[in-house]
């Protein structure tokens, strides 16, 4: 690894266990920073048996001296992100001086919750199957350029004229558009004006903070949310979050440059899911589907929605490992897999009667993708909480170096049980690692 920093992010549609590997990473980092999305995005972290589920603040805040960072490519409702920080309060995690919030951070209001949720429900309308939480009408405001941000919020003369200007417009559309009811503008200023106040502590020039770091030889890492295949650039569009969630939202998210990126490590499943609507190439729609639900609890940390499930899909994997110039690859809930007798792997497509390994970029051609898989052995006896390498299953360590042959990057990590402790870090990612102390 060059500079002291590393991008942790989603290979696919996210829910691939980054939370986890972000924890068990962050305490060879100084800071670890949110670089794109919104409270949408939720990572479960187990600790010694007991649950964390982050929404919005970076898993860093769990490690003691780590700081946790929310960058200026993030969406926040401050509601959410304080009943967040009471909730890590509570757990007995401290938070104050550790978490940092950019001034620079677009802020999400009642009204984009409003707009989002009457867009979804309207009949006709497609659904992309968004959590209705405000992060898309928000984004939408930011490159419109007439949203608020936290310098903003803290402002509160600047706060109510921008409040009463925006409830005008957005009632008037909402109610053209949906019929829906007015939000009451007197009401939103009083709620936010002390929400500012609680939020104050927090907020600073984050970008200047994580340069400084950098500049005093400490490391960070940037910590993705949602996945590649959610990127609004890259991703399976329209189906797609309203952020950059690839490699390159680190840099625009932060304020760090792009030449400060030491490394990118991309997180898979030993398997596929997806939450929302959109296509899905992989996806398995027969018992083994519902088998990999229940093994891998697949429900959204935030939403509790059933992800649907799918095999592990190279050319999607080589795809998303080239946008996002992965290094590394941390393979999660292989034990997932342990009572499989066969395990299908989608090498390649087929598309129109032609063969190919080529993501197409339009939903059709998504849609139209016939998977062509090979099967290899499954290994048939539990590989929970093992941390060597080579005490896998020999069928396992199979599974794991196909992926790696097939897929561009090195297998760094693999995650055998949701602990933190149920981890193995490879000998030449761990000596990479380490690199970043010295």
């Amino acid at each position: 690894m060059r500079a002291k920093t590393a991008v942790v992010l989603g290979a696919q549609w996210g829910d691939e266990g980054k939370g986890k590997i972000v924890d068990v990473l962050s305490e060879r980092f100084s800071a670890v920073a949110r670089y794109a999305g919104g409270h949408n995005a939720g990572h479960t972290v187990i600790i010694g048996g007991q649950k964390f589920v982050l929404q919005l603040i970076p898993c860093g805040v769990l490690r003691p001296g780590c700081k946790g960072i929310i960058g200026n490519g993030v969406v926040l409702d401050p509601l959410a992100f304080l009943k967040e920080v009471s909730h890590l309060r509570e757990l007995g995690v401290a938070i104050d001086g550790q978490l940092f919030v950019s001034t620079r951070t677009q802020v999400i209001l009642p009204y984009h919750r409003m707009i989002e949720l009457a867009a979804e429900s309207a009949p006709g309308r497609m659904k992309i199957g968004t959590t209705s939480r405000g992060i898309g009408p928000a984004y939408e405001d930011k490159m419109a350029r007439s949203g608020l941000r936290i310098v903003d919020l803290l402002h509160s003369e600047l706060l109510k004229t921008h409040i009463e200007a925006a409830c005008a417009e957005k009632n008037a559309i909402a109610h053209a558009l949906f019929g829906t009811d007015p939000l009451d503008p007197v009401k939103m200023y009083d709620e936010y004006a002390a929400a500012a106040e609680q939020v104050r502590p927090f907020a600073a020039d984050t970008g200047r903070m994580l340069n400084n770091i950098l500049a005093q030889g400490g490391s960070i890492m940037f910590e993705g949310a949602q996945g590649t295949m959610l990127d609004i650039d890259h991703g399976t569009y329209p189906y797609v979050t309203s952020s950059s969630a690839t490699a390159g939202g680190a840099s625009t998210g932060t304020g760090v440059g792009p030449t400060a990126i030491g490394t990118v490590i991309s997180v898979t499943k030993a398997y596929v899911t997806r939450v929302g609507g959109g296509p899905f190439p992989t996806e398995i729609h027969d018992a083994a589907g519902e088998e990999l639900r229940a093994r891998g609890n697949e429900y959204g940390a935030v939403t509790g929605r059933p992800r649907r499930c799918g095999w592990l899909d190279i050319p999607m994997l080589r795809y998303s490992n080239q946008v996002n110039g992965a290094e590394w690859l941390v393979i999660t809930k292989l034990d997932v897999l342990d009572t499989l007798e066969e395990i299908p792997i989608c090498i390649g497509y087929e598309v129109d009667g032609k063969v190919t390994d080529e993501v197409p970029a339009d939903v059709q051609g998504l849609e139209r993708i016939k998977p062509r898989y090979t099967t290899l052995k499954g290994w048939r006896q539990s590989t929970e909480g093992i941390t060597d390498f080579e005490k896998l299953p020999k069928a396992a360590q199979e599974y794991l170096r196909f992926q790696e042959r097939e897929s561009g990057a090195r297998i760094g990590m693999v995650s055998t049980g949701p602990d933190r402790d149920q981890t193995m870090l490879l000998p030449d990612f761990a000596a990479a690692l380490d690199s970043i102390h010295k």
